[in-house]
């Protein structure tokens, strides 16, 4: 039987220190990407790179972004958690602003193969992380769906705010129609 993972304060915490790593690791790695030169030769005459020169340069450029976005979501969202376990956010502020952003993209493997080997396994390590937070992040809103009661209108009431919209649409409507 899998182990469900659970977000607890010493995993939050290991994965933060991770994340802060190889943000480390990611920046040092395509900074060296970007001073490399395309070639040993010097440029053309006219002083421009030729078209797949350009084109490495602009794919590294993308998965750089790429990478380095995808490492900022992750520790955004273990950001959240840590406050929230530090009792910095209530659970309501956590799951309505703390989410991980779904479906990011995966990096291209056509691209990947050009970079440096450092700059890949960057790449590939900042994927893991994603997949490791995003399994977290599944398993923190299912617990949260499953510890939520259903709404009972007798013992619940709504809360004013809803009333009020709901009043408020009601009479647009009247109007509207």
């Amino acid at each position: 039987m899998p182990v469900t993972p659970s977000a607890n304060p010493r995993i939050i915490e290991a994965l933060y220190a991770e994340a802060l790593a190889l943000a480390d690791r990611a920046r040092d790695a395509f900074e060296a990407l970007r001073r490399q030169p395309a070639n040993d030769a010097a440029p053309p005459a006219g002083g421009s790179l030729g078209a797949d020169e350009d084109l490495a340069h602009v794919q590294a450029s993308c998965e750089a972004l790429r990478t380095t976005t995808r490492i900022m979501h992750c520790l955004a969202w273990l950001l959240n958690h840590r406050a929230w376990f530090a009792g910095e956010l209530t659970e309501l502020q956590l799951r309505r602003h703390g989410r991980l952003i779904a479906h990011f993209p995966a990096s291209d493997p056509a691209c990947i193969i050009h970079l440096t080997l450092a700059a890949q396994a960057v790449v590939h390590e900042s994927e893991r992380l994603y997949q490791r937070i995003t399994r977290l992040e599944q398993a923190w809103q299912r617990q949260g769906m499953a510890n939520a009661a259903p709404h009972d209108p007798l013992t619940d009431p709504l809360p004013a705010a809803l009333i009020h919209l709901r009043e408020r649409l009601g009479l647009a409507l009247a109007e509207a129609g």
